[in-house]
């Protein structure tokens, strides 16, 4: 398969780290996946370093959609993946759906928009594949037919276990203490990620587990107001902000517990990293999380967006190691089962092989009937 990947995504975040995975996938199961990305990005210089051959473009969608229509024009592709929005407005300007199948990549929770040029883009595509049930609810409510959608879940790269050496030696790294608890939220600095009531149920906790703290992995236009309401909670220095982290499998050996009370979530890559990493998690149940998270058997489900649940939540898998254990292992086992970025790859080349033999097909019967 010569699939190509095109994601204009100015920053790395959980869609671009999908489509590495993706294509690093399919280059390791001998295919010859091509990306079209924006100059100078993480996904553009981690996708060219795994061997990926990058189209780097410089003037956004319409440089994007002229590169695209050299490459279908030129057959030297099967299909056309677009990952994000911008990256598909650019695939139909293109009219690549007009040479090769083109699959639309659908990961956020809002339905589509109304407009007819907007929703033209989607139809023009052979298939919608959307990153949980819960997004793809959002597209059918948009009008589109049902087997124009499908669900391919997100997936992530199962680490080996960690010593318990190594979780000391990632610990020491952040300058956390060994006698700390150590909670770990990893999210985008936004209103919607809920960060505002984890500070709430963290400073209640802070009153039953003094030694307890705080990291937040991630960026974004909420920081300085959430670190001024840290200080407000009077839980300052017990909350680490610790900015964009790339290599985030340096953070999760350094933690106890994952806690995610994102509002309406389409899935959540931050959620499935920490379960892979075998960390208890707490979330809340909104959005495609309870797709992921089943309330007592691999995590605990908070059901509103409340300071005091998430705060009980959180208190009861401290106080009751064995029961976080478990859960953890339980949470690992349901990534390697469901959602590791081998179940990802393989449903997408799936998919990919059979839109390009229905276009084989009915290219040879045109040609037959011609």
């Amino acid at each position: 398969m010569r699939p190509l990947v095109v994601d204009l995504g100015r920053e790395y975040r959980g869609g671009q780290h999908q489509a590495l995975l993706l294509l690093k996938g399919l280059l390791s199961r001998g295919h010859a996946p091509e990306l079209i990305a924006i100059c100078d990005t993480q996904l553009a210089q981690r996708a060219r370093e795994a061997g990926v051959s990058v189209h780097a473009v410089e003037g956004g969608r319409f440089a994007a959609a002229w590169r695209i229509r050299q490459l279908v024009r030129g057959r030297r592709v099967d299909v056309v993946h677009a990952n994000e929005p911008h990256a598909l407005t650019s695939a139909w300007a293109a009219g690549a759906h007009h040479f090769v199948p083109m699959v639309a990549a659908r990961r956020i929770a809002l339905p589509l928009a109304s407009n007819p040029l907007a929703l033209a883009r989607y139809r023009a595509a052979a298939r919608i594949v959307a990153v949980s049930d819960f997004v793809r609810q959002s597209v059918l409510s948009s009008g589109l037919a049902s087997p124009h959608v499908q669900v391919i879940y997100d997936g992530v790269e199962v680490p080996r276990s960690r010593t318990e050496a190594e979780c000391r030696t990632a610990r020491e790294q952040l300058a956390v203490l060994p006698e700390a608890i150590c909670l770990l939220n990893l999210a985008a600095l936004v209103p919607e990620k809920g960060h505002q009531l984890l500070l709430q149920a963290f400073a209640q906790i802070r009153e039953q587990f003094p030694t307890c703290l705080l990291l937040l992995a991630g960026e974004g236009p909420e920081r300085a107001r959430l670190q001024e309401l840290a200080r407000a909670q009077g839980i300052g220095d017990s909350v680490r902000f610790l900015g964009f982290v790339l290599e985030t499998e340096r953070v999760f050996p350094a933690a106890d517990l994952f806690v995610f009370p994102s509002h309406e979530e389409p899935l959540g890559s931050a959620l499935l990293l920490a379960m892979a990493h075998g960390l208890p998690v707490v979330a809340v149940a909104r959005g495609g999380i309870p797709e992921v998270v089943e309330d007592g058997k691999n995590g605990l489900l908070v059901k509103d967006l409340d300071a005091g649940g998430l705060t009980a939540a959180i208190a009861r898998l401290l106080s009751n190691p064995d029961e976080a254990g478990r859960l953890a292992q339980a949470a690992r086992e349901t990534i390697v089962g469901k959602f590791s970025a081998d179940h990802m790859v393989n449903a997408t080349l799936q998919l990919y092989e059979q839109l390009a033999g229905q276009q084989r097909r009915s290219t040879a019967e045109n040609r037959a009937g011609g």
